[in-house]
């Protein structure tokens, strides 16, 4: 079983990789966002080092049971061969209903199945109003009509 689109990647493929990647991950189900991984794919996410499916189904468990109204939206910084390089922001709100954007980039390394064997984020936060918000649309995938980061200026 593939993951199209696969290596190596050109701009359009790499732009359609990454916008799967931010559906998938708007989905704030586990069980799809892991799919995308191998089944030995390394992770480092701020400090976090994890390896392997059952460890980053137990994260991403605990980070949309934390983040709520999770969206996110990435955006192509540059790709070549089996890699890309993203940058993002996603905005949630903790239990305690105070707003975070959350900022970073991540390196990403595809095996030859179009899955994720390697991924490294990094990952600044930043406290927000309601007022400041800038994601509204209704949970799961960003529509095709909003605003990427660029436009956003972000």
């Amino acid at each position: 079983m593939t993951r199209p689109p696969l290596p190596p990647f050109d701009t359009p493929s790499a732009e359609s990789k990454v916008r799967m990647a931010e559906n998938a991950w708007n989905s704030r189900n586990p069980d799809v966002v892991t799919a995308a991984y191998t089944e030995t794919s390394q992770w480092r996410n701020r400090s976090e080092i994890l390896s392997g499916h059952t460890e980053i189904h137990a994260f991403l468990t605990r980070k949309w049971a934390s983040e709520h109204e999770y969206r996110l939206i990435k955006e192509l910084w540059a790709a070549a061969g089996n890699r890309i390089a993203v940058r993002f922001a996603y905005e949630s709100c903790d239990l305690a209903g105070n707003w975070t954007r959350s900022y970073g980039n991540e390196n990403w390394e595809f095996a030859a199945d179009g899955r994720m064997a390697r991924r490294i984020a990094s990952i600044n936060d930043l406290t927000i109003t309601p007022e400041q918000r800038l994601f509204f649309w209704p949970q799961g995938p960003r529509p095709e009509d909003h605003p990427t980061l660029s436009d956003l200026g972000l």
